[in-house]
C-alpha cells in the first residue's frame, strides 16, 4: 500500500519560511514523480511544483518560482518543499502527491495523495 505522509505545515508571518516534508512508502516503481498541490477553499486544487526521481528534473509554477524549492532524498524516500518569502496568498492546504508519470502530475493528476497539511501566512 502506497502511503504519503506530509508534515511541517503551520502558521507563519508574511516573509517567513516553512519546510514541508513528504514521506513516501510502498511505491513499487523505481522512478516516479512527486508533486506538491495546494487548495484554497472555493478554488480548484493546483499543482505548483514537482520533481522526478528519474532525473531530478523539477517544475515550478510562476506563482512560487524563486521562492519555493522542491528536493528529495531518494534513499529516505522523503521529499521536501522549502518555502521562503511566504505571502498571505500562499495560505492553503498543501498536498503531497505521487504518480508513476511526470506528465500526469504536470497536468494536475496524481494517483496517490497525502492527507494534506495547512499552511497559514499572516499579514
Amino acid at each position: 500500500e502506497v502511503q504519503l505522509v506530509e508534515s511541517g505545515g503551520g502558521l507563519v508571518q508574511a516573509g517567513g519560511s516553512l519546510r514541508l516534508s513528504c514521506a513516501v512508502s510502498g511505491f513499487t516503481f523505481d522512478d516516479y514523480a512527486i508533486a506538491w498541490f495546494r487548495q484554497v477553499p472555493g478554488k480548484e486544487r493546483e499543482v505548483f511544483s514537482s520533481i522526478s526521481t528519474f532525473d531530478g528534473s523539477t517544475y515550478y509554477a510562476d506563482s512560487v518560482k524563486g521562492r519555493f524549492t522542491i528536493s528529495g532524498d531518494n534513499a529516505k524516500s522523503t521529499f521536501y518543499l522549502q518555502m521562503n518569502s511566504l505571502k498571505p496568498e500562499d495560505t492553503a492546504v498543501y498536498y503531497c502527491a505521487a504518480d508513476a508519470s511526470s506528465g500526469r502530475v504536470l497536468l494536475g493528476y496524481a494517483t496517490y495523495w497525502g492527507q494534506g497539511t495547512q499552511v497559514t501566512v499572516s499579514s
